[in-house]
């Protein structure tokens, strides 16, 4: 890049990069590095450079945007220790769990037309790889391990731990380098500061269960954490993984072509996801705790970027933690992988809060993604930025909405205003302006646009055709496709390919043509979640659904979590309608040994069930303790082995359950989500029936 900051960064992080000496040999896995990405070539045969139109739009985004503003990059690297002599981490598993090494193509002196420079410059950013020092002696990250960042506050007697990444390999890691750096300290306590994946799952790497036993570790959380933790991915969980191999670019090889970043961290690690329940719970909106001689004020900011969320102050250190809600991003108000719709006007008020309560004073802001930064005018400046652009998102779309703007409008009418297109820090990498704008319509007004045309649409497989017939053919769409294709006119394109290929499915050059449109839209955009979408689609277009590692997503400690009211839910969810069809009974389920109770009754064709009540006739009776259909649930023993083992004890007709295992589905995330793309069957997935299917991956939120 020939942008000071970035150059003077990438240097920096690159001589960090070469005096990390040999890596550990891949084993496979998830990771996808791109042996050509350093010579920029296309790691897809069918793939295309930029277009002369894209190259020109990233020509001009480099002369608008508020490149000469490199305070950044200062912050990024300021503190630095040192890094490891590794660039990966392997998993349990035998998979590579973690490697920056794939993306150090980055940190060449490169403008890459394939990569919105803004997007560039983030990636560049998130490179910093290693152990920094935030508050002297005090508090420590590091960063470049995972998608998050995992903080180390030295107490008393040992290490206070904030959000411990992803996985236990990487945050085992992360934690073994810091003892080496700075001496062996034990850990005393961790701290979850929300509810998603990133900020607990790696809990194991850095405490066991019998030090939790044994009272030498706190585990604190907010309140509503476990019920969150879990609630969140699981009713939609299959669909929600699905999409992620989208807004994640789960199989896009790490390229300028392909998968550059996540924009709060460069992705997320494949390694062993655990759920270590909290110990003490935060409970008020505002709560002092002393933990290992360290006083904390929490502030509990519920509904904002997770349903459980908290920010900490230190006010003997005058530094503020942000959590996720004040980074280095625009955060998703609506998440493209699937989540109910967020709240930027309370998210803005919570940020309020924060700013005025501790911003005044607060020297230091760190967060669990970016980086931190330092001196009170900084820290008010990013704080008022944030609590603009999401005050602004939501007050600016409501402002058109009320004057007739539609949810299929709004995104190509909302823009934030000038002052803060200049400021980094409301820039939208994690979201993106128009599916945030759309996501607020959706909160406030719904998806209908009030159009009755558009109140019962056909689906795009039934208008398809229709719009292909209507427009002359195929021939005729894609020469038109084409020739939009060449003027630069991609939106267009892909409106009537989008068309031609739900018409016809298995028409190639179609899809060849609508993923070589869907390319440079990918290229030109600035939230990587967009990007991926687009370049992911493209791939799937040109390769069909691509076969390799799914993420992993919940391991046992995250199926144990869940309340059997989720289980029970999940089970209703599955039960395929039309087996059910005439079908009625009822089962009482009772788990002795955490005294619960559940009547559980199929009716008119539907699963439902009730908790704390038991019906009077049941046609069978279930007694089984908890921590036994724990392990059904996790697929260790089937329901059939534990009740001919006699820890599942039937009183009645045993015939409801035998029916009901017929008529439950396996979901897999193998459906398309593009026309056309699905090679064969989808693989026969060998559970037991009433096994808890994986849940979704919340990472990033």
């Amino acid at each position: 890049m020939k942008n000071k900051g970035i150059l003077a960064f990438a240097i920096s992080v690159s001589l960090i990069a070469a005096s990390a000496g040999n890596v550990f040999a891949s084993g496979g896995g998830a990771v996808l590095s791109d042996p050509g990405a350093a010579e920029g070539k296309h790691f897809d045969p069918k793939g295309k450079l930029p277009s002369s139109f894209t190259i020109e739009i990233q020509q001009a985004l480099r002369k608008s945007l508020p490149l000469s503003d490199t305070r950044d990059f200062d912050e990024a690297k300021k503190g630095f220790i040192a890094a490891p002599d590794y660039k990966q981490i392997q998993a349990e598993a035998g998979n590579v769990a973690w490697d920056m090494a794939s993306y150090e193509w980055l940190l060449q002196d490169k403008e890459f037309d394939s990569i919105h420079p803004s997007l560039q410059r983030q990636a560049v950013l998130n490179m910093a790889y290693g152990l920094y020092e935030v508050v002297p002696d005090k508090i420590y990250q590091v960063r470049g391990f995972d998608l998050a960042n995992i903080s180390f506050i030295k107490g008393d007697t040992g290490w206070i731990i904030f959000d411990p990444l992803t996985a236990k390999e990487t945050a085992a890691a992360a934690l073994k380098f810091v003892n080496e750096q700075l001496g062996e300290r034990p850990v005393v306590a961790v701290v979850y500061s929300h509810s998603h994946a990133d900020h607990f799952g790696g809990a194991r790497g850095v405490v066991t269960d019998e030090e939790i036993k044994a009272g030498k570790v706190q585990i604190i959380a907010p309140e509503g954490f476990m019920e969150h933790a879990v609630s969140e991915n699981v009713y939609a969980g299959n669909a929600m993984n699905r999409r992620m191999f989208f807004q994640y670019g789960v199989l896009l090889p790490r390229s300028p072509f392909g998968h550059v970043d996540q924009s709060i961290g460069k992705n997320t690690a494949a390694g062993t996801t655990g759920l270590v329940p909290p110990t003490v719970y935060i409970k008020n909106d505002i709560e002092e705790m002393t933990v290992d001689g360290v006083k904390m004020i929490f502030q509990n900011t519920p509904g904002t970027e997770a349903p459980a969320e908290m920010n900490t102050y230190f006010p003997d250190l005058k530094t503020f933690w942000a959590a996720e809600n004040i980074t280095g991003t625009v955060h998703n108000i609506y998440t493209l992988r699937g989540a109910l719709i967020r709240d930027a006007l309370e998210w803005s008020k919570q940020i309020n809060i924060a700013l005025y309560k501790f911003g005044q004073e607060a020297e230091v802001m760190f967060a669990s993604h970016s980086w931190p930064r330092w001196g009170n005018e900084r820290i008010q400046e990013i704080m008022r930025s944030q609590r603009d652009i999401y005050a602004n998102l939501n007050n600016e779309v409501l402002h058109l909405a009320n004057q007739g703007v539609t949810i299929n409008e709004i995104h190509n009418q909302y823009k934030p205003p000038k002052s803060l297109q200049e400021q980094w820090s409301a820039h939208s990498y994690h979201g993106s302006e128009q599916h945030n704008s759309r996501a607020v319509v959706n909160r406030y007004l719904g998806y209908w646009d009030g159009n009755p045309a558009t109140l019962i649409p056909l689906s795009p497989r039934e208008t398809g055709p229709l719009y292909v017939e209507m427009m002359g053919g195929a021939d005729k769409i894609l020469k038109k496709g084409q020739e939009l294709y060449d003027k630069g006119e991609y939106l267009q394109a892909s409106e009537i390919l989008n068309k031609l290929v739900y018409g016809e499915p298995k028409n190639q050059k179609g899809k060849d043509l609508l993923a070589d449109v869907f390319e440079q839209i990918g290229y030109q955009q600035e939230s990587p979640s967009v990007r991926n979408s687009f370049l992911a689609a493209a791939f799937e277009l040109r390769s069909g659904i691509p076969t390799g590692a799914s993420p992993k997503t919940s391991g046992p400690d995250v199926i144990r979590a869940m309340s059997t009211s989720l289980w029970l839910d999940f089970l209703a969810i599955r039960l395929d309608s039309e087996k059910a069809d005439g079908i009625h009974f009822i089962i009482n389920l009772v788990t002795p040994d955490n005294d619960e109770k559940y009547a559980v009754e199929l009716n008119n064709s539907t699963l439902t069930n009730i908790k704390g009540y038991l019906a009077d006739k049941p046609d069978l009776t279930i007694t089984i303790n908890r921590s036994d259909l724990e392990q059904v649930m996790m697929g260790a023993i089937s329901m059939d082995e534990q009740i001919d083992a006699g820890k599942a004890k039937l009183e009645g007709d045993r015939k409801p359950i035998d029916q009901l295992k017929t008529m439950l589905i396996q979901f897999t995330p193998d459906f398309e989500l593009m026309p056309g793309t699905k090679k064969g069957e989808s693989e026969k997935v060998e559970r037991n029936a009433f096994e808890q299917e994986p849940l979704a991956v919340t990472d990033g939120g």
